[in-house]
């Protein structure tokens, strides 16, 4: 991650950060907790941060000085009092566990908290969760150990009840656009992907993606066949929606796609200066905003979420998108 991404992601938490902040001021730090959130919250740099507040020998005003020893060897990764542990192929396996505690018990090579970082803790075998448990329901000394999940449900409810959850909100759209611009994404695709997903990983790889620019090219070029007449809609349907969105899953993200579309015409028609999910067709979408009334737009939305109600049912894809657009010039004819 770079300093700049570090940093929005840390602008982002920042209530994360007042209260571990305010576990160090108060001397409350606990033996476990469960940094729980998406990926791309930026869990990992929080901990490691957390880890830089509690060895630092120049704390200031509850803010690691990132110059000491300490802190140096905590961002290289090579502090003796820090452990990462992150799974050994789909899982974290009992003999990680069982080094891990191992290691627990031993006097440490340094003075002060020794601080156990698990990364995907969700992904910890009945073993390994059973021998972590152990440590949990005992702890022995100044140890913290921190596990990181994007599925805190899977984690096991004895040990849930042992550690203090740590809850990470996703990043804001205006900062996962920004980030992903950092990245090389325009501003166009990021804006689209961020209505799919608040993951910045998974909005990265569709951005990059040539499949789903090619979906998103092909949903507008829908609403354009939509604007024309019924008979223009079917034959584009025909003719290249179904080559381009031929699973129930690919299909799902098409409907979606289109309601953002029409989403983008409410909100221009509105005046309403939300980020919409395609900036680089405004021009296109402001007419459609003019043309259509809000009953017409509500009738073609409804209908959007519909067709999706069906998918989840089964429905012939086909039939589904051509019913759709029936319904969607029927909603255009709405007086």
């Amino acid at each position: 991650m770079g300093k700049s991404e570090e940093t929005m992601i840390f602008k982002e938490q920042k209530n994360v950060l007042s209260r571990l902040q305010a576990f160090y001021e108060n001397n409350r730090v606990g033996h476990a907790y469960i940094f729980d959130g998406d990926r791309g919250t930026g869990k990992e740099d929080v901990s490691l941060f957390f880890a830089k507040l509690l060895l630092c020998q120049n704390v200031e005003e509850n803010v690691p000085c990132e110059t000491c020893h300490a802190c140096l060897r905590v961002n290289s990764r090579n502090h003796p009092n820090v452990t990462m542990i992150y799974p050994d192929g789909q899982t974290i396996k009992k003999g990680q566990m069982d080094e891990f505690l191992i290691e627990m018990a031993k006097k440490g090579f340094e003075s002060g908290r020794k601080i156990y970082i698990i990364s995907q803790a969700e992904r910890m075998n009945t073993a390994s969760s059973n021998a972590l448990l152990k440590y949990l329901e005992e702890p022995d000394g100044e140890v913290t150990a921190i596990l990181l999940t994007d599925a805190y449900a899977s984690i096991l409810p004895t040990i849930q009840s042992r550690c203090q959850r740590i809850s990470f909100l996703p990043p804001s759209r205006e900062t996962m656009i920004s980030l992903l611009e950092e990245k090389g994404i325009t501003k166009s695709m990021a804006a689209t992907v961020t209505m799919l997903t608040a993951n910045l990983e998974e909005a990265f790889s569709l951005a990059e993606d040539d499949a789903f620019a090619h979906m998103r090219k092909t949903v507008l070029k829908l609403v354009e066949a939509s604007d024309q007449n019924v008979h223009e809609a079917l034959l584009y349907i025909q003719s290249t929606w179904l080559q381009v969105f031929k699973e129930r899953e690919d299909t799902d993200r098409g409907l979606d796609l289109l309601l953002y579309a029409y989403r983008d015409i409410v909100a221009y028609k509105s005046e309403l200066t939300s980020i919409a999910a395609y900036p680089d067709h405004r021009e296109f979408l402001n007419a459609l905003a003019m043309k259509m009334t809000y009953t017409e737009l509500s009738f073609v939305m409804e209908a959007i979420l519909q067709a999706k109600r069906q998918l989840s049912g089964n429905m012939n894809r086909q039939l589904l998108m051509e019913q759709l657009m029936l319904s969607v010039q029927e909603g255009f004819l709405v007086v």
